[in-house]
């Protein structure tokens, strides 16, 4: 068939034990299921984990129209997954397996932007989030900042398809005061000749939500604290008569932010959570997209050990967690000992089930993002974007700006500020496509205006310039020998244009953080410090993702909520042919000492 999510490589399927034994996974259950002593009777449960699904059903790259592949060889989607699940359970036995996820589940490919945007989801048509899922047969999610990406009616629309709850805890109605979303999930687990198991399940959002998803959410839901809620909610779950406790939280291991002073409350601290709030056995972390097999955080009240463990995003691994629990009749069960490891999704079959399922979506979408929209006269490509100035990001820079004119009630010199979000984009030469077009622009964001003055624009340019690692000579360098300074990722750093006339300076790599942005100009003279210019941002960056200053404060000049990627693919349908001379020149560049950076 047509982009065919089946396996090119000699995959392995078959029984349990042959899918399992491929990812180097051995049974360590320590406790047959009656396995009793002196009045104690032993069980060991299995949590499985996924989290950052971010879309992916199959192990397809609907912008390359080929199978997934990355440096590492990792495969994707919720279809692996499927097989590997299916085979612990069957290993392990249904009633003592449950599956929870983390978040960020219906945003991130062409899959989820189509069933959400162009062939909205409704009552006559499920998400395909929804059907894997419910394949799968989750126990429960807890929402990601990114299921908020499509609005609260799609949610609420996908919500209602799921046979599992979704949780969130601190995602708080703004009307009442009260959980918008279900905060947790006991699950009683029977086991034959004892007392029943009971899991609570808690879910935790992120914070920043509030800030990201403004637009979406502002006057009817509010987000609190990760920590505060955790402290708020662990109580009640095990007054619910929870034995174990697992937190499903979108929220990153390591104390970090994002956020400024935006908000009160941090965007990533799941440790701090394991170690100040008491009750909780284990925490499966998400949002961070990092891996993290087993660690162990110690309860500063208890003492006892808490259990994190974050599985690759995209479904590229699947955390499994065990714990050993012990019952004796005054104690009731209590855990004794727990572990955890992620599995590779890579050498597992995709889930005949799920592929016969969801063929008919996925090749709608592929013949979707293979419909030509227009012609290029000459090939741009995104290779380089991160440290040269180039036609792909002049051509995003160029409709953000034309948009943004097109809205604004006042007359102002127009700039433009676009990330380089995906190295591997390109446009070719000939026939252009919708997803190569779509390749430029990975995010659902939206299209803002804002008034920004010349001194403001350039405290934006030298946090943007932040990006670059410090060099003392021009060079040749290496590209990861100049960007990714302190580990900033490529879409926290901005290029600036100017729409009318050209906008041009320099980053000196010979200088420091805050001073680096030189020669400042627009058409040809320097730009004032109070000169008032109106500035296309995506909402991300002016609603304070990537903490830049003055953005997120300053007047609003336009928001139709228009998705700046339809917008590129509604520009190259109306022209119809994309001339890279028409609108691309170089007005920025790396120098040292004046002297332009030479990159090998």
């Amino acid at each position: 068939m047509t982009g065919s999510p089946l396996h090119r490589r000699a995959l392995l399927a078959g029984g349990a034990a042959t899918v399992l034994a491929a990812t180097g996974f051995h049974s360590t259950a320590h406790a047959a299921p009656d396995d009793r002593t002196a009045g104690a009777r032993r069980f060991t449960l299995t949590v499985l984990g996924t989290t950052d699904l971010h879309g992916n059903v199959f192990n397809w790259d609907y912008f390359a129209d080929r199978e997934f592949d990355d440096s590492a060889h990792n495969d994707i989607g919720l279809a692996k997954l499927s097989t590997l699940v299916k085979a612990i359970r069957r290993e392990r036995g249904a009633h003592r397996t449950l599956l929870v996820d983390a978040g960020d589940t219906i945003q991130g490919t062409p899959l989820a932007y189509y069933y959400a945007k162009v062939e909205p989801i409704g009552r006559r048509k499920a998400h395909p989030m929804a059907t894997a899922m419910n394949e799968l047969g989750y126990d429960a999610a807890a929402l990601g900042n990114h299921e908020f990406n499509y609005g609260i009616p799609l949610l609420r629309e996908f919500e209602k398809q799921l046979d599992f709850p979704l949780l969130a805890a601190n995602a708080v109605d703004s009307a009442t005061g009260r959980p918008a979303f279900r905060p947790y999930v006991v699950k009683t687990v029977w086991r034959t000749g004892s007392a029943p198991l009971r899991v609570g399940v808690l879910g935790l959002t992120n914070p920043g939500i509030a800030i990201w998803d403004k637009a979406h959410v502002e006057g009817k839901m509010t987000f609190p604290g990760v920590l505060e809620q955790a402290r708020h909610w662990v109580p009640r779950v095990r007054a619910a008569g929870a034995d174990l406790v697992v937190v499903a939280a979108h929220s990153g291991a390591d104390l970090s932010s994002s956020l400024g002073d935006l908000l009160p409350f941090p965007e990533n601290c799941s440790a701090l959570v394991a170690e100040e709030v008491p009750g909780i056995d284990a925490i499966l972390v998400g949002h961070a997209h990092t891996e993290i097999a087993q660690r162990f955080v110690t309860n500063r009240e208890t003492g006892r050990q808490v259990l994190l463990t974050e599985p690759l995003f995209w479904g590229k691994r699947l955390s499994v967690m065990e714990f050993d629990l012990e019952w004796t009749p005054r104690r009731g069960w209590q855990p004794t000992a727990s572990r955890s490891r992620v599995l590779d999704t890579t050498t597992s079959a995709e889930d005949p089930v799920i592929v016969r399922k969801l063929r008919d979506d996925h090749e709608r979408v592929v013949a979707y993002v293979n419909s030509k929209i227009g012609t290029s006269r000459a090939a741009m490509s995104a290779a380089t974007a991160r440290y040269e100035d180039t036609a792909v990001l002049d051509l995003v820079n160029r409709v953000q700006g034309e948009a943004l004119k097109a809205g604004l009630a006042e007359a102002l010199p127009v700039l433009s500020l676009a990330s380089p979000f995906n190295k591997a984009a390109a446009i070719p030469a000939g026939e252009v496509s919708v997803r190569d077009v779509a390749g430029l622009y990975v995010y659902d964001n939206t299209l803002l205006g804002v008034r920004l003055t010349g001194a403001q624009l350039k405290d934006y340019l030298e946090r943007s310039a932040g990006y670059f690692k410090a060099v003392g000579t021009a060079g040749p360098h290496q590209p990861d020998a100049l960007t990714n300074a302190n580990g900033t990722p490529d879409y926290l750093y901005d290029v600036a244009a100017g729409l009318d006339a050209p906008l041009t300076y320099d980053i000196d790599l010979a200088r420091p953080v805050g001073q680096r942005v030189v020669g400042l100009a627009y058409d040809g003279a320097p730009v004032a410090p109070d000169r008032a210019f109106a500035v296309a941002v995506n909402n991300y960056r002016q609603s304070g993702g990537g903490n830049f200053p003055h953005v997120a404060t300053a007047p609003v000049l336009h928001n139709q909520q228009l998705e700046i990627r339809q917008l590129i693919i509604e520009w190259v349908q109306e022209h119809g042919e994309i001339d890279p001379a028409a609108f691309s020149s170089t007005d920025w560049r790396l120098v040292v000492d004046g002297v332009p950076v030479v990159v090998a």
